[in-house]
């Protein structure tokens, strides 16, 4: 691919910047260094996958994030997939990562949500793949929500959307507030 005409970037320099990025990286499979995620995500779609979890009280399993890019707020766990990885190594690492358990999974996703951030470049474009699953085993109650003293990452049981649902996944709420949405046998 050629650089753009009004670019004063020679294909060369484009070459050399490339291989020093590929150096720094290694294998991309055990993920980006920050710098280098944050460019490939101004760049291009990120593939991610999200994990709807119902227990048999009709709850759905959420996660806390505080961030830079999203401030606090409640999310489906969830997990941008590594180059060459499946989604289902990617939904076990989310639920092994997030809530120190494991999960069992619908083979197909329930739901594909292209989700934009209009305002933003990095981190603005997903298209996200909404898995059903079960938990195989419960999740680590050392994560457990503490609203006293809230933590990135600590996991809670919702009986439906809570209103500081983090705003891009608001498309989520059909799925959170009825437990037989996305159910499989």
């Amino acid at each position: 691919m050629n650089a753009p005409p009004s670019s004063p970037v020679t294909p060369e320099a484009l070459e050399a910047a490339m291989a020093t990025l590929q150096a720094a990286v290694g294998s991309a499979r055990a993920g980006l260094p920050e710098p280098v995620f944050q460019l490939v995500s101004s760049l291009t779609p990120l593939i991610n996958v999200d994990l709807l979890i119902h227990d048999e009280h009709g709850r759905c399993l959420l996660t806390w994030r505080h961030d830079a890019f999203y401030g606090p707020g409640w999310h489906i766990p969830g997990g941008i997939i590594r180059f060459k990885e499946a989604a289902a190594q990617r939904i076990a690492a989310v639920a092994d990562l997030e809530l120190g358990c494991c999960v069992t999974f619908a083979p197909l996703p329930i739901a594909l949500h292209e989700i934009t951030n209009p305002n933003r470049d990095v981190r603005g474009h997903f298209i996200s793949l909404l898995y059903s699953c079960r938990l195989a085993s419960p999740p680590d109650p050392g994560r457990a929500f503490d609203p006293a003293s809230p933590r990135a990452g600590d996991w809670a049981w919702h009986t439906g959307s809570p209103d500081n649902l983090i705003h891009q996944q608001h498309i989520y709420r059909p799925y959170i507030d009825n437990p037989l949405a996305g159910v499989w046998s």
